[in-house]
């Protein structure tokens, strides 16, 4: 019964993972459109985050109480998951080439395993080691990094900045989601733990999205924005697009929905698992680039493709194991407190 109840949710995890993965993938069709037709890079990143967060506030109203409970995980949610990706993302590809930014980016599955192998002290298993390997090797041809290699040592750096936010994300969603089970694996204030009711999802990407809005305003300084091309057209592949149906599918299907089902995703599995199965965003990317704006595949990229496919499936086929015994047990408190301490995610591309 167990085991029938483990597989049913991992796959349900792995489907709002695979969602999350489409949904976030498309944001860079739809966005590169409206940069094109003269808006600043960074107020599309603005105009996202702000639009989401301003969907999200009757979910950040009914979940008021977080900001009591919870502020640091709100707060370190906006700053790394949502602002810090973004912002470093959008810095590095000014200085550096679009593919190696999103290659040095989606390092962040490998270093979320050693975030678990040497923060959490928890074993990490060879199926999830491979499937990294095989996955950020077959994003390097999906990219296609030999095009363009910059040694620009800044934005080298920016980019790391963005894989540690990306770490962020995934580690601060799958905070709490464990926090709310005792020892014996029962939830809520009766667990032989002392433990505690996990954060709503919804409620900490609501917030989430509101500090990242604070954050991007300061930085991406929308008063600037020229307004009006929002009430014209773009062009995707030849044909005129309403700059505001694209904004909406940013906004409501690339951010919305991709942050929800992301954040249910990495509690479902586990955020090293998670981690590998969002680097098909870059494939779904590259898939939609070609089919909507006429940006065509190479033999390289096709196969690359296959191979994220690949190391994908791989990862997520096996678990990592769960603390167990004494020394497992303080590493999961260190673990916890070291989360706290991030606070004191996403790429959008």
């Amino acid at each position: 019964m167990h085991a029938s109840r483990g597989t049913q949710k991992r796959s349900a995890g792995l489907g709002l993972a695979l969602l999350s993965a489409f949904a976030f993938g498309g944001s860079g069709v739809a966005a590169k459109p409206l940069i094109e037709a003269g808006l600043d890079p960074l107020h599309v990143v603005w105009l996202r985050v702000a639009g989401a967060a301003l969907i999200m506030l009757p979910v950040a109203w009914r979940h008021r109480n977080l900001v009591r409970e919870r502020p640091a995980l709100l707060a370190g949610f906006g700053l790394f998951a949502v602002a810090g990706v973004q912002a470093c993302y959008f810095a590095a590809i000014s200085r550096i080439p679009v593919g190696v930014a999103l290659l040095v980016e989606y390092l962040a599955p490998a270093l979320v395993l050693g975030w678990v192998r040497f923060v959490q002290r928890r074993p990490v298993t060879r199926a999830a080691a491979l499937g990294v390997v095989l996955a950020v090797g077959g994003l390097a041809c999906v990219v296609e990094v030999w095009a363009g290699l910059s040694f620009d040592a800044l934005g080298l750096l920016l980019a790391l900045g963005a894989a540690c936010c990306q770490v962020g994300y995934f580690v601060l969603s799958d905070h709490g989601g464990k926090e709310g089970k005792g020892r014996e694996g029962r939830e809520g204030k009766g667990g032989d733990g002392g433990s505690v009711e996990p954060p709503p999802p919804l409620g900490v990407i609501a917030y989430g999205l509101i500090v990242g809005a604070l954050v991007l305003t300061v930085v991406a300084r929308p008063w600037g924005m020229d307004w009006s091309l929002l009430g014209g057209t773009a062009g995707m592949n030849g044909t005129g697009v309403p700059a505001w149906v694209l904004l909406g599918w940013i906004v409501l299907i690339a951010t919305v929905l991709a942050y929800g089902t992301g954040v249910v995703s990495v509690r479902k599995l586990s955020p090293q698992v998670a981690g590998v199965v969002a680097c098909l965003e870059a494939v779904i990317a590259t898939v939609l680039a070609w089919v909507l704006l006429g940006e065509h595949l190479s033999a390289p990229q096709l196969i690359g493709g296959f191979v994220v496919l690949t190391g994908a499936f791989i990862a997520q086929s096996s678990a990592p194991k769960p603390p167990s015994g004494p020394v497992a047990a303080g590493a999961g408190a260190a673990a916890a407190a070291a989360e706290s301490e991030l606070s004191a995610g996403r790429a959008s591309h």
